[in-house]
Order: structure tokens, then sequence, then C-alpha cells
């Protein structure tokens, strides 16, 4: 089957069902895995070139509606008769395991994605029976977004994230997938660790000092003690099995005592 995949979550749920060798083109924004950087780009996912799709004559085009605009790219492939499938955009781990059956539904890849589906539940029953065993989970402030700041609500993966971690988040009494919020929001609330996972943005490009530099920081006891952290991106931002890896990392910083050491080198679905 000849897939071009058209957003980076999705490209990251082909790989992780065996599809990389499958992929014809991806978008600008693909980056993982590796293989994935030699193939043809057609352009940032809210601007796909579509003459490009055509030409490539895809057997199945994996579409998305996670980023508000997409839904041009979905009017050009209906247009043209590209074939594709629009793969739900999940709000929660659960959903993310749904999209994992869908897509391998869709790519006659079925019982490969079952059998990860079953292993991601196993992963993630181990992660429950360690928070249970947290007594003081830690309050975590996310931030996604600067200006404005913009910080996941109750209704997002980074939510439950957290719980499986150990840990809480500081603004999950709102029931919204994404609040934007400010700065005194964030001091009142007096989290214990930072998370700095700007949507789009490079790990390497963010200077700590952006936020320790704004004002009253040190009133903030995550920044007191030390535990502001900048993260990868990929690895709590975007719906893909990847945020798994992000959950290993998340609690081998909350609390390292008691979840096990993270290894960067190591991800729990590849090879199955």
């Amino acid at each position: 089957m000849k897939i071009i995949s058209i957003c980076p979550s999705n490209t990251e749920i082909a790989a992780y069902l065996g599809l990389t060798s499958s992929l014809m083109a991806v978008d600008n924004y693909s980056d993982w895995p590796e293989e994935v950087k030699t193939l043809p780009k057609l352009g940032p996912d809210l601007n796909i070139d579509m003459d490009q799709v055509e030409e490539l004559k895809p057997d199945l085009v994996l579409a998305s509606l996670s980023v508000p605009g997409m839904e041009r790219n979905i009017k050009e492939l209906e247009k043209r008769n590209i074939p594709y499938v629009i793969v739900p955009n999940p709000t929660s781990l659960k959903e993310l395991a749904e999209c994992m059956l869908f897509v391998g539904k869709a790519t006659n890849r079925e019982a490969f994605a079952k059998e990860w589906v079953d292993k991601f539940y196993q992963l993630l029953e181990t992660y429950r029976d360690l928070s249970n065993q947290v007594e003081n989970p830690k309050k975590i402030y996310w931030e996604w977004w600067a200006k404005p700041i913009f910080t996941p609500g109750a209704s997002n993966w980074l939510t439950e994230m957290s719980t499986l971690a150990g840990g809480i988040n500081i603004f999950q009494d709102h029931p919204e997938a994404s609040i934007q919020t400010n700065w005194e929001e964030v001091i009142q609330r007096n989290p214990e660790v930072m998370c700095i996972v700007w949507v789009g943005v490079q790990k390497e490009r963010i200077n700590p000092n952006l936020i320790l530099n704004r004002p009253h920081a040190d009133q903030i006891k995550a920044i007191r003690d030390k535990e502001l952290y900048i993260l990868e991106e990929p690895l709590f931002c975007r719906p893909s099995p990847r945020l798994l890896v992000g959950l290993q990392k998340l609690g081998s910083l909350l609390h390292p005592q008691l979840y096990p050491p993270f290894d960067e080198q190591k991800d729990p679905f590849i090879g199955i």
C-alpha cells in the first residue's frame, strides 16, 4: 500500500504500525522516525501541495482535522478524488489507542494494531499501579504556549499523563482541553514542577531564562526548588504513541525513587 501522511502524529502512528516503508511522502513537520526525513516533503500541514499529492497517486492519505485550517486539505482531497481517511483527534490516551485501531483497519494492519493496543493498556496499568503508590502527588504546571499563556485543562492527555506519573495538573479544575491564563494565576497556584513544551518549538530553542526572568518567578516553589523542565515537544504535544515515551520520562522526573529510570533510546512499542 502506498501511503501519504499529511500530519506529524499520523506519520508516527504509521511508523508504530510498521508502515514506514509504505510512506511515499509526508508533511514538512513530520520528523520521526529518522527514515521519514529523506522522504519528499509536501509543505506545512496547513498548506499541503495537493498537486504533488495527486501526482504521487497514493492508495491512501492519512489526513487530520486536529488543527483549525486542515479542513482545506480535506476539501482538496475530495475535489481530486484522492483516497483518504481522517484520523480522529484524540483528547485522551484511550482515544489514542482507538486511533491506532482506526489506522490499523484502514491500512490492513488491524491485527498488529490490536497487539499494540494490548501492550499499550498493560503499560498504562503498570503506571496506574505506580501512581497509586505515590503519597504526595506533585503539582504540575504545563505551559504549551507563552504569549499569551496557554495550558492544558482536564480534557487533555497531559492531565491524564500527570496523574499516571504521580502528579496533578494545577489547571485540571478547568474542563477545557486548553486554557488561556496569565502569569499571575500561575504564581498564585504555586506549582511544585513546571513543564515547558511550546507547541511546534524545539526544546533547544527554548531558553529557560525566558521563564526565570518573568516577574516574581522566584515566588514559585518549582523555580526555587529547580524543578523547571524544558521538555521535548513531540513526546508531550503530538497525539501519537510517543506520548507513552513522554509518560515514562515524566514519571522518572517526578518520582525517580519509585518510577523506572528513563532511557531515551528505549521505546516500549518498537519491535512488538
